[in-house]
């Protein structure tokens, strides 16, 4: 019988692990964030202005196009996300997430075509492939922009991770795996 990944990969004995995740809309940052919290059995965390929009019951383009000149709905996040992330072992899953937890254990930044972002985003939610496409680029510009604006950072340039992973070929699992692997070969996790 075959062990699960969650019966083969285990955080050393002792220590203490964060992992920062980041990349943009449909790079898969979410689902893969999620399955390494699941495997090590350590807090996700992966609040967005999706959990703002739901907390109070606005749609999220509401949210996106009020950031573009409030910020406060950029610190809310990052803030929050910061703050959760240092209580303990997690998976912090986010745009600024390498950039934001530079302590993290590793950062690993996901990467994708905007026409593969598209796709993945349009059989998870529906909608028009065309209009989706223009959306992420509106927003992928608006983030650049704000984190610019707002921290000094530039989201396009990913030297702040230890990692970059092209996730065009690669299912969800593989991802978390080639991570796993990473966090092995740095003495962070155990492999059984």
């Amino acid at each position: 019988m075959k062990k699960s990944l969650k019966d083969t990969y285990k955080i050393s004995p002792g220590k203490e692990l964060r992992i920062a995740l980041s990349g943009s809309s449909g790079c898969g940052n979410t689902t893969v964030s999620r399955i390494l919290a699941e495997i090590l059995n350590i807090n996700l965390i992966n609040y967005t202005f999706r959990n703002i929009a739901a907390e109070r019951g606005i749609p999220l383009k509401t949210i996106i196009e009020g950031a573009k000149t409030d910020f406060s709905y950029d610190k809310i996040v990052d803030t929050t996300q910061v703050d959760l992330a240092k209580k303990s072992s997690c998976v912090l899953g986010s745009r600024l997430a390498v950039w934001m937890l530079p302590e993290a254990d590793l950062k690993v930044y996901l990467s994708a075509s905007p026409e593969v972002r598209a796709a993945r985003i349009q059989k998870r939610e529906g909608g028009d492939l065309n209009e989706i496409r223009l959306f992420t680029e509106m927003r992928d510009a608006e983030d650049t922009r704000r984190y610019k604006e707002l921290y000094g950072i530039n989201n396009r340039d990913f030297s702040a991770a230890d990692i970059v992973i092209d996730t065009e070929k690669m299912n969800p699992e593989e991802i978390a795996v080639e991570i796993l692997e990473k966090l092995v070969e740095k003495g962070l996790v155990v492999k059984s």
